[in-house]
């Protein structure tokens, strides 16, 4: 089996790739296990020497839409593909600050990725499994409203970002694709990851991370919104089993081909905060700094803090339990050596 992965080298993608390569072999949408032989990792960076070290790892360093946009490099970088699972996109706050920067990174590459999917299937006569990561932005209310019910898969997304808005693109992009047989279509809808290790990125919600993980490694760090503010989490375990069940669902198991939502903690900022005074002492949650951003409040602000998953939970994918539980999964990943 081959799979290439789209921002195979940031966190999601390095950490779908070890999973992999430790099981070594996959059920690709229902099928019987199948051997994997290679993971094509498709980013800007490189990946982390422990996984490039692995002989079943090619890594092709690029901005995606150069590496698609030609069609016999994307033919190579495709040939025999089984499973590609789409993370590559410009975060949240990014894509509120560069609006071109959205649409080639978010708009373009997925339809290259689709389009570069769709004639690998018809060369091989079968359609690859494709597995897209969109995101629990797609549901937004304006500022001063609420929902009136928690969204569920079927819920109409109503996005008021354009990375939002732009990711709801891709998930009817992904069930056009899918109806008409070009591809299996597999997608999911993320929550806020939490806690993400390494160094801050562009997302709006990026202190969701930033706020356990800087005051655990003795800094400070600014949470942007009231403690009341209401957000929908996961940890990257979690995460992580909703992405590896998604490409090994069967057609009749997944069900219709629109996006599916993932299970959510829904908790609070200031839960999170609390969360972290217990577990690892009222002096490391000490160095968090509450300084309101109207920006980034109005983004965060008009996803829902509370998010059903039906389709998910029927399948048996279960939300981490509360804040303390998504706190100490990653004091453990530290305790473990992973920063």
């Amino acid at each position: 089996m081959k799979v290439v992965i789209t921002g195979g080298c940031g966190f999601l993608g390095a950490l779908l790739s070890r999973e992999l390569l430790r099981q070594g072999a996959l059920s690709l949408s229902g099928r019987g296990p199948q051997a994997l032989h290679q993971i094509t990792l498709l980013d800007r960076v490189a990946p982390v020497a422990a996984i490039a070290a692995d002989p079943r790892i090619h890594a092709d360093q690029g901005d995606l839409v150069d590496q698609l946009k030609a069609p016999q490099r994307a033919q190579a970088l495709l040939r025999d593909v089984d499973l590609i699972v789409h993370l590559s996109a410009a975060v949240s706050a990014e894509c509120e600050a560069d609006f071109e920067l959205g649409l080639h990174s978010n708009l373009l590459a997925t339809q290259l990725v689709l389009e570069a999917a769709r004639a690998e299937g018809l060369r091989r006569g079968q359609p690859p499994t494709v597995v897209f990561a969109s995101s629990v932005a797609v549901f937004g209310k304006p500022l001063g409203e609420d929902f009136q019910t928690p969204p569920d898969d079927d819920t109409l997304p109503t996005p008021q970002s354009s990375y939002g808005i732009q990711k709801f693109i891709g998930e009817q992009l992904m069930a056009d694709y899918g109806r008409k047989g070009f591809i299996r279509a597999r997608s999911v809808r993320l929550m806020t990851v939490s806690v993400r290790p390494g160094r801050p990125n562009g997302a709006a919600s990026g202190f969701l991370s930033g706020m356990i993980r800087e005051p655990l490694n003795g800094e400070t760090a600014v949470v942007p919104v009231p403690p009341e503010t209401r957000v929908a989490l996961s940890s990257p375990q979690t995460t992580l089993e909703g992405l590896c069940l998604a490409a090994q669902a069967s057609d009749a198991d997944w069900g219709p081909r629109t996006a599916m939502n993932l299970p959510a903690c829904a908790t609070t900022v200031g839960a999170m905060a609390q969360a972290l005074a217990e577990l690892a002492g009222p002096e490391v949650a000490a160095r968090l700094q509450w300084v309101n951003d109207p920006a980034i409040a109005r983004v965060v602000g008009s996803w829902p803090g509370v998010v059903r998953a039906s389709r998910a939970q029927a399948l048996g994918l279960q939300p981490d339990p509360n804040a303390q539980a998504i706190v100490s999964q990653h004091m453990q990943a530290l305790a473990n050596g992973v920063s």
